[in-house]
Formats: structure tokens, C-alpha cells, sequence
């Protein structure tokens, strides 16, 4: 027999299968044939698996959206997946508000009350880039990569496996079907003999679809360790987010809390400052303070007066140039106006030292 002939003869089998299975499957779904039913633990084992896919893709799918909202950004990543190759890193959100933050302050001055404010959130705002960054790669690597190999492995696997005993399950009660049309002694001998073979090939498929089956048991185990790893993952990130923000706060609410007034407004009339000052006072005994001295005194009484105020230094200060005075954080030093000076700057003294100091790293003691 040649080649081209066995491949003959195997196409017409395979058709005469394929034929078989199409008219059992038609004559079930029209009530005219019966159907061999699984054994209820071999049923709720296929459910659970079926359970157990919907749901793992589901959690898959939002846990991307929630790691990267931007879709362009999943389907790029997808895409490199795909191809074996690592994407290109990109800036996060927060990074790139940090850094527009970080330029925005060194453009309006270091040392003005809001530059220097800028640059301080802006540099809180990259530090959480950061860290989004590394929950993103633990999550993806501790949670994600277990998902989709089980979605793009082991469940494959077990629906190439089903499709399998489906067939066998036609083919069995194809080869019923037949035995009871069979009118002839060697007709029912025959089909008696193919009814034996397809029930013996059913037994081993269903044993075998079973076993991988059993397997869903250990796959929900190991996805807890993995849902473990990630809420670790999320409580670091968000730990780590807590600190940055209490950490900012700290700084900005030591800034006396008017520095944020504009001491040049000179139209504002005796009402208006008579509030500004109540609501100083209010937001003052509202802010974190890191010393046991209350902060009353403010630049505007200091500037309406012509004597000189005990200031503490919160921050080290280097000076620009000869005309200012470098500072040392924590330490005490005598700050007082002159006329014509910026409303972000004050004179200060330190024994026979002086020079002009930012108003962002005092804090005016009583």
C-alpha cells in the first residue's frame, strides 16, 4: 500500500468519525438519541474548573487595569510579552508631576515659600513613582505570571482534555446507537465489539480528564500564596505612600503660616487683615508644630514693627551670595525688616553675622 493510499483511507476514516459524531451530537440536541452522562464527581470537578477560569481571568484583566489604566500602555506591554522582548521603560504619572512640580519651584525660586514648596512635593511625588513602579513588577511577577500560566497552561491543557472525553462520550453512544439498530447476528457482533473498544477508550479518557482535573484543588492553594504576596505587595505600596505624605506634611505645615500671605498687598483694608490674621491663628494651632514654643508671631507684625523677632532655622540654608547669611538647622537666630525688602525675605543676625534669609526656613519663636 502506498503512502498516498493509507492517507486515503485515513482522511475517509476520520470523516466517517467526524460524520458519526455529527449525528449523535444532532440526534441528542433533537431527543431522538440518549446520551451517557458523566458521574456527578467527575461534573462538579469540570465546573469548578470552568469556575475556576472565569474568574482567574476576570481578576487577571482588572488587576492589569488597575496596575496600568492607560490601555495603549497594556497593549504595548502585551505586544513586547508576545514577543519575548522587555518594553521600554516609561515615566509613570507621578513621576511626571513630580518633576513638572520640581522645575516649576526652581523656575519661581528655591527660596520663596511656594518654590520651595513645589520642589518638596514634587520630590514626594517621584518618590511614590517609585513605588508604584516596584508594586507594579512585584505584583506582575508574584500575581499575574501564576495567573496567566494558569489561563495559558494547565487550563489548556484540561480543555484540550475535555474536548477529548466529549468526543469519546459520541463516539461510545454513537457505537450504543448502532448495536441497537443492528439486526444481523454479524451486525451486532461487530457492533457489540465496537461498542466494547469505544467504552474501554471513554473509561481511560474520563480517568485521565479526571486526574488533571483533581489538579484545580492545588491550583487555588498556590494562587492564595500568590493573592498573599500581592496584598504584601499593595500594603508596602501604600505603607510607603503614608509615610511620603506624612513626611511632606511634617514639612510643609512647619512653614510659619504667614509665609503664604502676600505681606505687599497694600490696598487690602484693617477688615480683611483682621481676618487673615484670624484665620492664621487658626491655622497655625492646626499644624503639626516640632517644638513645645506656640507659633503667634507673624511676618506681617514683624514687618509692621520696627524691632526683631527670635527666629529657629528648620532647614540648612547655603548662601548665594554675600548678601545673605547661611543657616544650620535648629538653631536661633534674631530676624527683623527693612524697608524695601521682598516679602519672601528677612534680615537676619547670628553674633556679628548678618544677611538676608528666606522666610520658608524660619519659624518665629515668641
Amino acid at each position: 500500500m502506498s503512502i498516498m493510499d493509507f492517507n486515503v483511507k485515513k482522511l475517509a476514516a476520520d470523516a466517517g468519525t467526524f460524520l458519526s459524531r455529527a449525528v449523535q451530537f444532532t440526534e441528542e440536541k433533537l431527543g431522538q438519541a440518549e446520551k451517557t452522562e458523566l458521574d456527578a464527581h467527575l461534573e462538579n470537578l469540570l465546573s469548578k474548573a470552568e469556575c475556576t477560569k472565569h474568574w482567574t481571568e476576570k481578576i487577571m484583566k482588572q488587576t492589569e487595569v488597575l496596575l496600568q489604566p492607560n490601555p495603549n500602555a497594556r497593549i504595548e506591554e502585551f505586544v513586547y510579552e508576545k514577543l519575548d522582548r522587555k518594553a521600554p521603560s516609561r515615566t509613570n504619572n507621578q513621576e511626571v508631576l513630580g518633576q513638572y512640580m520640581i522645575d516649576a519651584g526652581n523656575e519661581f525660586g528655591p527660596g520663596t515659600a511656594y518654590g520651595n514648596a513645589l520642589i518638596k512635593c514634587g520630590e514626594t511625588q517621584k518618590r511614590i513613582g517609585m513605588a508604584d513602579r516596584e508594586l507594579i513588577q512585584t505584583s506582575a511577577i508574584n500575581f499575574l505570571t501564576p495567573l496567566r500560566n494558569f489561563i495559558e497552561g494547565d487550563y489548556k491543557t484540561i480543555a484540550k482534555e475535555k474536548k477529548l472525553l466529549h468526543n469519546k462520550r459520541l463516539d461510545l453512544d454513537a457505537a450504543k446507537t448502532r448495536l441497537k439498530k443492528a439486526k444481523m447476528a454479524e451486525a451486532k457482533a461487530i457492533s457489540e465489539q465496537e461498542l466494547r473498544i469505544t467504552q474501554s477508550e471513554f473509561d481511560r479518557q474520563a480517568e485521565i480528564t479526571r486526574l488533571l482535573l483533581e489538579g484545580i484543588s492545588s491550583t487555588h492553594a498556590h494562587h492564595l500564596r500568590c493573592l498573599n504576596d500581592f496584598v504584601e505587595a499593595q500594603m508596602t505600596y501604600y505603607a510607603q505612600c503614608y509615610q511620603y505624605m506624612l513626611d511632606l506634611q511634617k514639612q510643609l505645615g512647619s512653614f510659619p503660616s504667614a509665609f503664604v500671605s502676600n505681606n505687599n498687598q497694600s490696598s487690602a483694608t484693617s477688615m480683611s487683615n483682621a481676618s487673615v490674621s484670624s484665620s492664621t491663628a487658626v491655622t497655625t494651632s492646626l499644624l503639626p508644630s516640632t517644638s513645645n514654643t506656640v507659633i503667634t508671631p507673624t511676618v506681617s507684625d514683624l514687618k509692621e514693627s520696627s524691632g526683631s523677632r527670635k527666629a529657629r532655622v528648620l532647614y540648612d540654608y547655603d548662601a548665594a551670595n554675600s548678601s545673605e547669611l547661611s543657616l544650620l538647622a535648629d538653631e536661633v537666630i534674631t530676624v527683623y525688616s527693612i524697608v524695601g525688602m521682598d516679602s519672601d525675605w528677612l534680615m537676619g543676625e547670628r553674633g556679628n553675622q548678618k544677611g538676608k534669609v528666606p522666610i520658608t526656613y524660619l519659624e518665629l519663636l515668641n
